[in-house]
Protein backbone atom coordinates (compact mmCIF):
# COMPACT_ATOMS: atom_id res chain seq x y z
CA UNK A 1 0.00 0.00 0.00
CA UNK A 2 1.68 3.48 -1.52
CA UNK A 3 1.97 5.19 2.42
CA UNK A 4 -0.25 8.91 2.58
CA UNK A 5 3.32 10.87 1.98
CA UNK A 6 3.67 9.47 -1.00
CA UNK A 7 0.49 10.02 -2.47
CA UNK A 8 0.51 13.53 -0.77
CA UNK A 9 3.86 14.64 -2.85
CA UNK A 10 2.01 13.17 -6.11
CA UNK A 11 -1.11 15.38 -5.49
CA UNK A 12 1.04 18.46 -5.13
CA UNK A 13 3.55 17.67 -8.14
CA UNK A 14 0.28 17.16 -10.24
CA UNK A 15 -1.59 20.35 -9.66
CA UNK A 16 2.08 22.38 -9.73
CA UNK A 17 2.30 21.13 -12.82
CA UNK A 18 -1.03 21.50 -14.57
CA UNK A 19 -1.20 24.87 -13.09
CA UNK A 20 2.29 25.66 -14.30
CA UNK A 21 1.09 24.69 -17.83
CA UNK A 22 -1.93 27.01 -18.10
CA UNK A 23 -3.93 23.49 -17.66
CA UNK A 24 -5.91 25.28 -14.19
CA UNK A 25 -6.08 28.91 -13.57
CA UNK A 26 -7.15 30.50 -9.98
CA UNK A 27 -9.25 27.70 -7.87
CA UNK A 28 -10.62 26.49 -10.82
CA UNK A 29 -9.88 22.63 -9.78
CA UNK A 30 -10.10 19.74 -7.56
CA UNK A 31 -8.60 16.37 -6.95
CA UNK A 32 -8.85 13.31 -4.02
CA UNK A 33 -7.25 10.16 -3.54
CA UNK A 34 -8.83 7.39 -1.00
CA UNK A 35 -6.27 6.25 1.85
CA UNK A 36 -7.14 3.97 4.82
CA UNK A 37 -11.16 4.61 3.63
CA UNK A 38 -11.14 8.08 3.74
CA UNK A 39 -11.43 10.74 1.01
CA UNK A 40 -8.33 13.48 1.19
CA UNK A 41 -9.72 16.52 -1.39
CA UNK A 42 -8.48 19.58 -1.49
CA UNK A 43 -10.42 22.30 0.41
CA UNK A 44 -12.74 24.66 -0.77
CA UNK A 45 -11.02 27.77 -2.91
CA UNK A 46 -7.37 26.23 -2.75
CA UNK A 47 -5.02 27.10 -6.11
CA UNK A 48 -3.06 23.94 -7.47
CA UNK A 49 -0.51 26.53 -8.08
CA UNK A 50 0.49 26.66 -4.41
CA UNK A 51 -1.04 23.06 -2.91
CA UNK A 52 0.28 22.19 0.09
CA UNK A 53 -0.99 19.09 2.81
CA UNK A 54 -2.78 21.91 4.87
CA UNK A 55 -5.15 22.64 1.91
CA UNK A 56 -6.41 18.68 2.02
CA UNK A 57 -9.83 17.79 3.81
CA UNK A 58 -10.41 14.40 5.27
CA UNK A 59 -14.12 12.60 5.10
CA UNK A 60 -15.01 9.52 5.71
CA UNK A 61 -16.73 7.60 2.38
CA UNK A 62 -20.64 9.14 3.84
CA UNK A 63 -19.22 12.53 3.06
CA UNK A 64 -18.76 13.44 6.87
CA UNK A 65 -15.72 16.18 6.94
CA UNK A 66 -13.18 14.34 9.59
CA UNK A 67 -10.28 17.08 9.80
CA UNK A 68 -8.33 19.65 7.85
CA UNK A 69 -9.96 22.56 5.86
CA UNK A 70 -14.00 22.90 4.19
CA UNK A 71 -13.64 20.42 1.59
CA UNK A 72 -14.61 21.48 -2.22
CA UNK A 73 -17.86 21.95 -3.00
CA UNK A 74 -17.71 19.13 -5.64
CA UNK A 75 -16.78 16.45 -3.13
CA UNK A 76 -19.95 14.88 -4.19
CA UNK A 77 -18.65 14.45 -8.03
CA UNK A 78 -15.50 12.83 -6.65
CA UNK A 79 -17.84 10.24 -3.90
CA UNK A 80 -20.09 9.11 -6.73
CA UNK A 81 -17.21 8.17 -8.87
CA UNK A 82 -15.51 6.25 -5.84
CA UNK A 83 -18.97 4.57 -5.37
CA UNK A 84 -18.33 3.16 -8.62
CA UNK A 85 -15.75 0.72 -8.30
CA UNK A 86 -13.58 -0.04 -6.07
CA UNK A 87 -10.52 0.32 -8.83
CA UNK A 88 -11.01 4.00 -8.22
CA UNK A 89 -8.41 5.52 -5.71
CA UNK A 90 -8.28 8.98 -7.37
CA UNK A 91 -9.73 11.40 -8.76
CA UNK A 92 -9.03 14.82 -10.83
CA UNK A 93 -11.45 17.61 -12.30
CA UNK A 94 -10.27 20.53 -13.89
CA UNK A 95 -11.68 23.02 -16.25
CA UNK A 96 -9.03 22.79 -19.03
CA UNK A 97 -9.05 25.01 -22.14
CA UNK A 98 -9.78 22.10 -25.05
CA UNK A 99 -12.18 19.79 -22.81
CA UNK A 100 -14.17 22.57 -21.79
CA UNK A 101 -14.71 24.02 -25.20
CA UNK A 102 -15.41 20.04 -26.78
CA UNK A 103 -17.83 20.03 -23.60
CA UNK A 104 -19.44 23.32 -25.32
CA UNK A 105 -20.86 21.74 -28.37
CA UNK A 106 -23.64 19.41 -29.82
CA UNK A 107 -22.73 15.58 -29.97
CA UNK A 108 -24.18 12.87 -31.35
CA UNK A 109 -23.46 10.32 -28.51
CA UNK A 110 -23.39 11.82 -25.06
CA UNK A 111 -21.51 8.26 -23.93
CA UNK A 112 -18.11 8.61 -26.21
CA UNK A 113 -18.35 11.85 -27.53
CA UNK A 114 -14.00 12.52 -28.77
CA UNK A 115 -13.50 11.35 -32.00
CA UNK A 116 -10.58 8.59 -31.79
CA UNK A 117 -8.08 10.13 -34.41
CA UNK A 118 -5.39 8.54 -32.17
CA UNK A 119 -5.59 5.61 -30.41
CA UNK A 120 -4.45 6.74 -27.15
CA UNK A 121 -7.48 7.94 -25.37
CA UNK A 122 -9.37 4.59 -25.67
CA UNK A 123 -5.96 2.41 -24.78
CA UNK A 124 -6.16 5.12 -21.10
CA UNK A 125 -9.00 6.32 -20.04
CA UNK A 126 -11.73 4.61 -22.61
CA UNK A 127 -15.43 6.46 -23.49
CA UNK A 128 -15.73 10.08 -22.42
CA UNK A 129 -19.63 10.68 -21.54
CA UNK A 130 -21.33 14.07 -21.71
CA UNK A 131 -23.12 15.33 -18.07
CA UNK A 132 -25.98 17.55 -18.70
CA UNK A 133 -24.90 21.07 -17.47
CA UNK A 134 -25.73 21.99 -14.08
CA UNK A 135 -24.92 24.37 -11.98
CA UNK A 136 -21.45 23.67 -10.28
CA UNK A 137 -21.77 22.60 -6.82
CA UNK A 138 -25.40 21.62 -7.34
CA UNK A 139 -27.35 19.15 -6.17
CA UNK A 140 -28.95 18.86 -9.53
CA UNK A 141 -25.50 18.20 -10.92
CA UNK A 142 -24.57 15.86 -8.77
CA UNK A 143 -27.94 13.73 -9.10
CA UNK A 144 -27.23 13.49 -12.88
CA UNK A 145 -23.84 12.09 -12.37
CA UNK A 146 -25.19 9.79 -10.48
CA UNK A 147 -27.55 8.57 -13.02
CA UNK A 148 -24.65 8.61 -15.68
CA UNK A 149 -21.69 7.61 -14.06
CA UNK A 150 -21.96 4.22 -15.09
CA UNK A 151 -22.57 5.17 -18.72
CA UNK A 152 -18.93 5.72 -19.49
CA UNK A 153 -15.41 5.59 -17.98
CA UNK A 154 -14.26 9.69 -18.16
CA UNK A 155 -16.74 12.29 -18.39
CA UNK A 156 -17.29 15.66 -19.34
CA UNK A 157 -19.39 18.20 -17.60
CA UNK A 158 -20.70 20.85 -20.26
CA UNK A 159 -20.10 23.91 -20.01
CA UNK A 160 -17.43 23.19 -17.34
CA UNK A 161 -14.95 20.52 -17.69
CA UNK A 162 -13.24 17.22 -17.48
CA UNK A 163 -13.38 14.91 -15.06
CA UNK A 164 -11.62 11.74 -14.49
CA UNK A 165 -10.76 8.51 -11.82
CA UNK A 166 -8.51 5.67 -11.96
CA UNK A 167 -6.39 3.61 -10.02
CA UNK A 168 -4.05 6.19 -8.78
CA UNK A 169 -3.45 9.72 -9.00
CA UNK A 170 -0.49 9.70 -11.87
CA UNK A 171 -2.52 7.09 -13.27
CA UNK A 172 -5.69 9.72 -13.30
CA UNK A 173 -3.22 12.73 -14.01
CA UNK A 174 -2.29 10.87 -17.60
CA UNK A 175 -5.53 10.27 -18.05
CA UNK A 176 -6.66 13.97 -17.89
CA UNK A 177 -3.57 14.46 -20.43
CA UNK A 178 -4.66 12.42 -22.74
CA UNK A 179 -8.39 13.88 -22.70
CA UNK A 180 -7.26 17.36 -22.81
CA UNK A 181 -4.96 16.33 -25.79
CA UNK A 182 -7.27 14.63 -27.54
CA UNK A 183 -10.30 17.43 -27.21
CA UNK A 184 -7.64 19.35 -28.50
CA UNK A 185 -6.84 17.53 -31.75
CA UNK A 186 -10.61 17.12 -32.06
CA UNK A 187 -11.50 20.71 -32.26
CA UNK A 188 -8.17 21.56 -34.30
CA UNK A 189 -9.60 19.23 -36.77
CA UNK A 190 -13.14 20.91 -36.57
CA UNK A 191 -12.00 23.75 -36.91
CA UNK A 192 -10.01 23.10 -40.16
CA UNK A 193 -12.83 21.47 -41.54
CA UNK A 194 -11.20 18.83 -43.66
CA UNK A 195 -11.81 15.73 -44.57
CA UNK A 196 -9.92 13.00 -41.93
CA UNK A 197 -9.07 9.30 -42.95
CA UNK A 198 -11.21 6.66 -41.33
Amino acid sequence: MVNLDTKYKDAIWIAKSLFERGKVSGSSANMSFLHAGNIYITGSGTSFGALAVKDFAVVNMKGEHISGIQPSKELPLHKIYYEKSTSIQAVIHTHSFYSTLWSCLNHKSTTDMIPSYTPYLKMKLGTVGLIPYAKPGSQLLFNIFAERVNDSDGYLLQNHGPLVGDKDLMSAFYCLEELEESARIAWELRNENIDVID
